[in-house]
């Protein structure tokens, strides 16, 4: 368990950038101090999890220095398909030492790695419901090697490692602090697009009650950019971020079904059949508004899918008896234009973009960076992870 800490450096390693965030108490009120973020060594982290931890130790070292952080602390999120697994668990209600013992069965039958010497932890929830017969249980596994590897990369950066946590639940404490008075007991959905992976998770009361990471991320447009107008990928990654818009009106194949004119069909993402839904099928480009768009036409296949990713862990969810009251963007990718609309259209669910400053203080002592009003998206995590110093 990690000690409680009045001050904390919020660390998020994604595949493209690296993400601090500095956090004090001050006053009694969770502060942001210091952000900053710099671009991730390349190939040096994917989607599997971190490669070189000297690399990224080196620029996690002047990233902290860039942003001014005297904070010596840092509480860091493991990441990646090989490093962490993340699941949650439905378990009778049962004693604390029943609990433990019943979670170290749960957790030897869950590892996924080729690695059998693991760290793991869980954090049960007791139940809504006072007389329910079950409670939620957050499990996560890492395989030893990951978790050495980070505490090694953060000391070649002159820090030490307060806690390692996993990505939702760090968004899961943004969430509490900055929307637990619009959104109690509401059920949330935060799509948090990155650059190789996008993670769907959905909460409540900032609770976490179903995470899953599909491998498609803002890289992919970028490919189907260049890809289609034959341009190379730094100028299709400027493309995107300038001139990509997503026309109002544009329709997806994962737009929802009218209930009383063809029967629901639960689509369960976490096994194994690859069957698609009746109306998955892609909507020929000329139909679609924009189709005089070449950037738009060359990103609609990837658009198409991920919003069908979408709405398919919401479908899930509804499936076992919940519901999605909103969804919440974040991440670098959730910054192309109209997504918001697009994302809100195939779900059926009001759709924004996130905001993980809500509810903190801002006294940034130090020039940022790169860091302005149009990346605040990209800090859920950090800001999250720092977070530590109020829960």
């Amino acid at each position: 368990m990690a000690k409680k800490l009045s001050s904390a450096v919020g660390v998020d390693i994604g595949c493209q950038s690296i993400k601090v965030a500095e956090i004090k108490l001050m006053g009694g009120q969770p502060t942001v101090t210091a952000l900053a973020q710099a671009m991730t060594p390349e190939g040096a982290v994917d989607h599997v999890g971190i490669h070189d931890m000297e690399a990224v130790g080196s620029v996690l070292k002047d990233l902290c220095n860039t942003a001014g952080t005297s904070v010596g602390d840092v509480v860091v999120s493991v990441a990646g398909q090989g490093s962490v697994l993340v699941r949650t668990l439905e378990v009778p209600n049962m004693s604390d030492s029943e609990l433990e013992q019943h979670m170290e069965w749960e957790i030897t039958r869950n590892i996924p790695f080729g690695e059998k010497t693991v760290q793991s932890d869980f954090k049960a929830f007791p139940p809504a419901d006072a007389a329910s017969q079950s409670m939620d249980v957050v499990m996560a596994i890492s395989p030893q090697s990951a978790i050495e590897g980070i505490v090694g990369m953060v000391r070649r950066a002159g820090r030490k490692v307060a806690a390692v946590d996993v990505e939702p639940l760090g968004i899961a404490r943004t969430l509490k602090l900055g929307y637990d008075s619009e959104l109690h007991d509401k059920t949330v959905c935060v799509v948090d697009i990155g650059h190789k992976t996008t993670s769907i998770n959905i909460y409540r009361n900032g609770q976490l009650l179903m995470p899953r990471l599909v491998p498609l991320g803002g890289e992919m447009f970028t490919r189907n950019i260049a890809s289609s107008m034959g341009v190379p990928f730094d100028q299709a990654e400027s493309m995107k971020a300038d001139k990509a818009e997503i026309p109002a009106g544009a329709t997806t194949a994962a737009a929802p079904v009218d209930a009383g004119t063809q029967a629901f069909v639960p689509y369960n993402p976490f096994g194994d059949s690859t069957e698609e839904e009746a109306s998955s099928a892609p909507i020929p480009a000329e139909q679609a508004p924009g189709a005089n768009n070449p950037i738009f036409n060359a990103m609609a296949p990837v658009l198409d899918e991920l919003a069908a990713e979408v709405r398919r862990s919401i479908d899930y969810f509804r499936s076992k008896g919940g519901d999605v009251n909103i969804v919440l963007l974040a991440g670098g990718g959730s910054k192309l234009k109209g997504l918001g609309g697009f994302i809100e259209g195939a779900a059926g669910v009001r759709t924004k973009l996130y905001e993980p400053l809500r509810g903190l203080g801002q006294n940034i002592k130090a020039p940022s960076g790169s860091v302005d009003s149009g990346h605040m998206e990209e800090f859920a995590v950090a800001v999250g992870n720092g977070l530590h110093v109020c829960f």
